[in-house]
């Protein structure tokens, strides 16, 4: 194979991953439905977090960046369409543009054109949101999303994609942030120092310090110590080693994913972290093939007309196709797409592989490409609970009236009330 071959089968779709078709679409709904619930989110609560009257206002942030970097350069460092207003209407208006084209997104159609909507109106947020922004699960879905711009089929109503099947260089990309979630993870726990996991005392004390534990949470919390003892164990054993398994064969890969599944779901069921175990978990999805569903005789509607043009299409052979009497222009738009998706998804590579061994230290690598797409929030460097919580300590706020008899102001989804049970509201984020 040529350097000419090899560039087509690793970025060109036409060349792309046939087999991964029913992961791409449900990973794509999922994604829909995990977009959905961040804008959800924010509508009800983003004119008090950023508004003009709100806890830290984004004109006052955007003023500060203009002041700082100027007019041109501050749309770089801080990618916002606040830019073009800042006020509560604005706000509102993004969240719902994001929340309608999510919805669209989950339905399957126009999937390229609503993941760039959702994408831009999300960055939107996490770029003017200051502090409220800095959660891993932010940066988690603006890479999944950046990533999937490439990942996902044309067309308006695309169905499986049968035509374009994903290129291998994006289904990796989306892969290897699988495995850095995790594999970064464990490091840093490692890295950090933290005498908790040395002595695998970590999860002693973890249901009821995490946030917003749920009350499945207390029951882990009341479980004997050496069950904490092996759940800590059992976390760096897979976060460390286990992970590895994703460069492995096929019959390797799917017992992976069993495991990494069934590891999943009692952390989504004990604590609330939003919407990021949900997207760690449909990540792993793009692990398994089509082969894999293909047992469980799952059916995927298409429209007709989608069927009979897109057999029609497979039945041609590919590289004819390539070499017809294409017009010029058109000769032009793919060979301008395919080098700027192989120069993104290259950038994002040595970014997110530079960031992965700068926790080990500083090795001497070029900075710059690293530095230059920070903004975007997607290239990340990952690292979930490097050090445990010792204690939470809650802050209860009252008011009185009369100056003499106080009462404590209810927070909706803060385990506050001593005999109410938390609740799950992931991947709800209050």
């Amino acid at each position: 194979m040529d350097w000419k071959h090899a560039f087509r089968w690793l970025f060109d779709s036409q060349h792309g991953a046939s087999d991964r078709l029913i992961p791409r679409w449900l990973f794509l709904r999922a994604l829909g439905l995990i977009y959905f619930s961040a804008f959800f989110s924010l509508i009800f609560q983003i004119s008090g977090l950023i508004g003009p009257d709100g806890i830290l206002p984004a004109n006052a942030y955007l003023e500060a960046v203009t002041r700082a970097f100027g007019h041109v350069s501050r749309l770089w460092y801080a990618p916002s369409l606040f830019w073009i207003s800042s006020n509560s209407p604005m706000m509102l208006a993004v969240c719902w543009i994001g929340i309608i084209s999510s919805v669209v997104l989950i339905f399957n159609f126009w999937p390229r054109g609503t993941l760039v909507v959702c994408f831009l109106c999300f960055l939107t947020f996490v770029s003017a949101a200051q502090d409220f922004s800095s959660y891993q699960s932010d940066g988690m879905l603006l890479e999944a999303g950046f990533i999937s711009l490439f990942f996902a089929p044309p067309g308006f109503r695309p169905g499986l994609g049968q035509t374009h099947p994903p290129s291998r260089a994006s289904l990796f990309l989306l892969i290897w942030e699988w495995f850095r979630i995790y594999f970064e993870s464990g490091v840093v726990k490692i890295v950090s120092g933290d005498p908790q996991w040395r002595h695998l005392t970590a999860m002693d004390e973890y249901y009821q310090n995490g946030p917003l534990p749920t009350w499945i949470g207390w029951y882990a919390q009341h479980l004997p110590h050496r069950f904490h003892v092996a759940t800590a164990f059992a976390t760096l054993s897979m976060e460390l080693g286990l992970v590895w398994i994703v460069f492995l064969p096929r019959p390797w890969r799917i017992s992976l994913f069993f495991v990494v599944t069934a590891w999943q779901i009692p952390v989504i069921l004990t604590a609330n972290y939003t919407f990021l175990n949900y997207l760690v978990l449909v990540l792993g999805v793009l692990i398994l093939d089509d082969r894999f569903f293909s047992t469980f005789r799952l059916r995927f509607a298409v429209p007709p007309q989608a069927c009979h043009s897109e057999l029609v299409a497979a039945a041609q052979p590919r590289e004819p196709v390539e070499q017809s009497a294409v017009d010029a222009p058109k000769r032009l738009y793919r060979r301008t797409k395919l080098i700027a998706s192989t120069l993104l998804l290259t950038w994002i590579f040595y970014a997110t592989t530079a960031e992965l061994i700068w926790i080990f230290g500083r090795v001497p690598l070029p900075t710059s490409p690293v530095l230059a797409l920070e903004p975007f929030r997607i290239a990340n460097q990952y690292g979930l609970f490097a050090v445990m919580t010792r204690g939470r300590y809650e802050i209860e706020f009252q008011g009185s009236d009369d100056g003499q008899n106080w009462m404590a102001y209810r927070f909706r989804y803060k385990p506050q009330v001593l005999n109410q049970p938390p609740g799950i509201y992931a991947p709800y984020q209050p």
